[in-house]
């Protein structure tokens, strides 16, 4: 789940990375400028292809400017004038903010974008100090993607080995293991985000001693219980096909959804649509206040019959949300299904036009729960994303009280929308780098700053986290990345964004010290490399550098557990034991 206990009760993480906010000002014009350089150019191409599964980039390759535009260039670099910039937040361990001179900036836009829906341009947070003049920037430096919090790949990976099978490696996506443990990182105090950059080397060995996990850490504000959120209008689409009548699917959803009508709130509503074969309007949006009744009967009379007609069930649950849609209320629809579809409409493109025709119209948003040992993992990723949602797994009342009780009611609230983060890496210390997963959810790079490109929608609460395997060139000393982070204000559309940059010299740890102050770093390790061990076997990927097997994996998962007392890490050192005792997992 994306709501579990946190793996560390412990102090935060110390960063070693510097901060900045920037406030976007939508009225004024960028030109396209190279992030290495800070030269204007016009046709250098910063591409985004790269590590699509498990390649490396390298950021080393450069186009080198010819005739004219190397002289423009070269004249751009000596009129350049450095800029003033935004607030300066200092890290615990003294290292200044991401605005420093002779720093490596923060990412650059290739074209001027204002707020959705507009031509209007807009500019990043200003960088001050002296620009360095370099070659255009390596046509791979850059790794782009929308934020995402799903975490359903990691809980049906559970289900399936508790069942003693070996989920199928392409169910398999790493950040949504990696994204299923909260973690400790500093909160911002309004909408948006902070950011956090840290890391370490890896035990690799050989050649592999320059090889570092570098993780990328984004969290909101706390969430609150008794906090102000706008009322929900959630449309409940249930599938009741005769797949849903084995135990611990419709069962389960029916005991959830009856706790859950008990804890929202009186102003929330709330709709009913069950499909098997063909769909039906058990319940129209009915705000709660004195019908809680009339939900729990509405709930009861559930039954599983007949076939899956998914696209029917989409149909007529966006229509009944659309009709019942809220001004001023969070409107969603929760699609709890197998997503197993075998009649009506079963191809996945019309569905998902559909899905996102409702989100561009009127706002609506979807949150798919996936259950059942067979479960149409890919199709329900696809409608989350298409529906700018996401989704997440259950296989036990427990796994159900956590999302319908606690994370559904958190997420109706939202601080940030199309949200994505960019890392630019410094070729002078950087030789090659892999993010770890997010092959679904990659962005162009010069899309970064294009608000008409889809990014995520995240609510308060939340962490997400990004890894990256890079390696260092020999002997690399100063600056290694910078993270930027990007999303619009939820009811202005207005752009944000939050940088912090990591040194060299803050990798040098060993990944396994008995550090405390590492622990949420290794549980991100730990349940990466599981992914990764998942996976093994299948060509699309390479294995990550430095991977332990997986009793060693296990062992030090175990030792971890221990230290942070946490249940959920001791989840993940029995799912670890479980892979590697017999289901045939490589490791």
């Amino acid at each position: 789940m994306d709501t579990p206990r946190s793996p560390e009760d412990l102090p935060p993480v110390s960063t070693g990375a510097r901060r900045a906010r920037f406030e976007i000002d939508p009225q004024r014009p960028v030109p396209h400028t190279s992030a290495l350089s800070g030269v204007t150019v016009t046709d250098v191409d910063v591409n985004s292809e790269g590590a699509h599964m498990g390649e490396y980039r390298t950021t080393h390759r450069t186009r080198r400017p010819r005739g004219a535009l190397a002289a423009l260039m070269t004249a751009g670099c000596l009129l350049l004038a450095a800029c003033g910039s935004g607030a300066d937040e200092s890290s615990a361990d003294g290292s200044n903010s991401a605005h420093d001179t002779e720093r490596f900036p923060a990412p650059a836009p290739v074209q001027p974008t204002g707020p959705a829906g507009t031509d209007e341009g807009s500019t990043p947070g200003e960088q001050k100090g002296e620009i360095r003049e370099s070659t255009p920037p390596p046509a791979d430096y850059l790794s782009t993607f929308a934020l995402d919090v799903d975490t359903a790949s990691y809980g049906y990976a559970r289900r399936t080995l508790a069942d003693g099978r070996r989920p199928d490696p392409a169910t398999i996506r790493p950040e949504e293991f990696i994204n299923s443990f909260r973690q400790n990182y500093e909160r911002p105090d309004g909408d948006g985000f902070s950011v956090t950059v840290d890391g370490a080397r890896t035990d690799a060995g050989g050649e592999g001693d320059d090889w570092r996990l570098v993780r990328v850490g984004l969290a909101t504000r706390p969430s609150e219980d008794s906090g102000e959120r706008p009322p929900a209008a959630l449309t409940f689409v249930i599938d009741v096909s005769g797949s849903m009548a084995e135990p611990g699917r419709l069962d389960l959803a029916q005991k959830s959804l009856g706790v859950m009508t008990d804890e929202l709130r009186d102003d929330d509503s709330v709709a009913i649509v069950a499909f098997s074969d063909e769909a039906e309007t058990v319940l129209p949006m009915t705000r709660l206040g004195d019908n809680r009744d009339r939900v729990h009967d509405a709930i009861d009379t559930l039954e599983p019959t007949l076939s899956t007609n998914l696209g029917a069930g989409v149909d007529t649950g966006y229509a009944t949300a659309v009709e019942g849609r809220r001004e001023g209320a969070t409107n969603r629809v929760v699609l709890l299904s197998d997503a197993l579809a075998n009649t009506g409409e079963t191809d996945a493109d019309a569905i998902l036009d559909r899905i996102a025709d409702a989100r561009r119209e009127h706002g609506i948003t979807l949150f798919g729960v996936g259950v059942g040992s067979d479960y149409g993992d890919d199709l329900m990723e696809q409608l989350a994303d298409k529906g700018d949602g996401h989704t997440t797994y259950v296989s036990n009342e427990e796994d159900a009280r956590t999302v319908f009780v606690d994370q559904l009611p958190r997420n109706i609230d939202l601080t940030a929308r199309d949200a994505k983060a960019q890392v630019a890496f410094d070729p002078q210390t950087v030789e090659q780098f892999r993010l770890i997963g997010y092959d679904n959810r990659e962005v162009a790079d010069e899309d970064f700053r294009n608000d008409s490109v889809d990014g995520g929608e995240i609510g308060p609460g939340h962490t997400v986290t990004a890894l990256y395997a890079v390696r260092t060139k020999p002997g690399a000393s100063g600056h290694l990345a910078t993270a930027t982070v990007r999303w619009l204000d939820p009811d202005t559309r207005t752009p944000h964004e939050e940088s912090a940059q990591l040194e060299s010299e803050a990798l040098n740890q060993p990944l396994w010290s008995r550090d405390n102050a590492r622990n949420g770093l290794q549980v991100t390790a730990i349940a990466a490399y599981f992914a990764d061990a998942l996976r093994s076997g299948d060509s699309r990927w390479s294995r990550l550098p430095g991977a332990p097997s997986l009793p060693e994996l296990s062992d030090r998962a175990d030792e971890l557990a221990d230290t942070t007392e946490s249940e959920e890490v001791r989840q993940l050192a029995e799912t670890i034991e479980q892979a590697g005792s017999g289901v045939g997992v490589g490791g």
